[in-house]
């Protein structure tokens, strides 16, 4: 697997080794210890999520301040431009944004730990989005950060307003919005 750091470094892009021919392909798409040594720390994942969305769907920007989340994403068919923004007020880099193009043909991940809100936009026509938790879904205690906050200036690579869920709408900004410590 080939890891390549981000200009946040705890946010980490993960490349399986993809074995192709004229039948197809196989690669190894999850091995729990070849992932800690990756990330450099053990991780124990409790949820595997999948969306199907259409193009221009946006969701998030997600995070929950109890049962914090740490999760591993990639997707199976499309494409998304994903995103991750640092809410840990503590960080050098918090208020800061990593984007990257996931998608069923470059087969990438991406790590999102623990302490930041993540969202992606559907570029393809449709995209299946998977994605591995360390935590559970506590729907209480989530939180939406706005995304389109001109503070965070995410620059989405959509050229009209994206299809939102009611409450991607309501997010918050980030100067309003409860962070990490």
């Amino acid at each position: 697997m080939k890891v390549t750091s981000t200009n946040i470094p705890d946010i980490l892009i993960l490349e399986p080794k993809v074995f192709g021919d004229n039948r197809g392909f196989f690669f190894e798409s999850f091995n729990q210890q070849a992932f800690n040594i990756a990330i450099g720390q053990e991780i124990l994942f409790v949820q595997d999520n999948h969306s199907h969305s259409a193009k221009g769907v946006l969701r998030g920007l997600h995070y929950q301040i109890q049962h914090p989340q740490g999760k591993l994403v990639r997707v199976t068919q499309g494409k998304i431009y994903d995103v991750a923004v640092d809410l840990r007020k503590s960080s050098t880099t918090f208020g800061q944004w990593v984007g990257t193009e996931l998608s069923d043909e470059n087969h990438r991940q991406v790590w999102v730990p623990a302490g930041f809100a993540h969202g992606f936009v559907v570029l393809s026509e449709s995209a299946d989005v998977l994605y591995k938790t360390t935590d559970y879904y506590a729907p209480k205690h989530e939180h939406c950060l706005a995304w389109n906050d001109n503070i965070i200036d995410i620059r989405w690579p959509i050229s009209s307003d994206p299809i939102l869920s009611e409450k991607d709408r309501q997010g918050e900004l980030l100067e309003n919005t409860e962070y990490f410590l």
